[in-house]
């Protein structure tokens, strides 16, 4: 009797382990997906494409603040001219009514979250540029809309361009584009002002911004934020 005991323990012994082996395979094969989690997934052409076209269309408000030493007046009734010409032209396209040019651009520019929408971004960003003018001293309003295009436009293209790495709580935004942010952004700045400490301050205060998940709203508040440092610091 015993030794057939021993003979039960013996062949019970190595289907203990095969389900040993089998847990452990499978938890091998669960560490790489935990491990890649917070790796992004490369941009399609398309999505690259998109990208470029926003942001070129993006980087026009640097001219601001060179209008700005011209006229203050004309820049701020250029910006409300601009922003509301848009708007209305953006409701008509809406309609099926197609303004050259204008809609155009805004139908290669929208992202693919935007079909079929009213595409927000040129509006933010001409309220961004326009409440920055209204409300900080010429340098700091300088200081802020250089933020917004540069740190804002160049970031948003290296994240989808070469962006790998993911930011925890940024919906999706990559480390590799808040660090592009952080150096146009302190580059902007100090260009401006030639302060350094200032500058870092200001950089990083407009990083932690752009990296929130605040979709288009950005425009404005990066801005913004950039101007309130600027007066602070400077």
């Amino acid at each position: 009797m015993r030794q057939e005991t021993g003979t039960l323990l013996l062949r019970e012994k190595p289907k203990e382990s095969e389900e040993a082996d089998h847990r452990r395979h499978h938890d091998e094969k669960l560490e790489p997906s935990i491990k890649t989690s917070s790796i992004r997934s490369r941009a399609t052409p398309e999505e690259i494409s998109i990208e470029v076209t926003r942001k070129s269309i993006h980087l026009l408000i640097a001219l601001t603040p060179s209008l700005l030493a011209f006229s203050r007046t004309f820049t701020i009734a250029l910006l409300a001219a601009g922003t509301l010409a848009y708007s209305i032209f953006e409701a008509l396209r809406l309609r099926g009514i197609w303004i050259p040019l204008v809609s155009w651009l805004t139908s290669k520019a929208a992202r693919l979250r935007d079909n079929g929408n009213f595409v927000t971004g040129p509006v933010t960003l001409g309220l961004g540029a326009l409440v920055s003018v209204l409300i900080f001293p010429p340098m700091q309003a300088s200081i802020a809309i250089y933020i917004l295009a540069f740190g804002d436009g160049f970031s948003s293209l290296v994240g989808k361009a070469f962006g790998r790495i993911t930011l925890p709580l940024t919906d999706g935004k990559s480390l590799e584009g808040s660090l592009t942010c952080f150096l146009t952004s302190f580059l902007s700045s100090y260009l401006v002002c030639g302060q350094l400490f200032a500058s870092i301050g200001i950089a990083l205060a407009a990083t932690a911004v752009e990296a929130a998940p605040t979709k288009d709203w950005d425009n404005i508040i990066l801005p913004l934020t950039a101007g309130v440092m600027a007066v602070i610091l400077l």
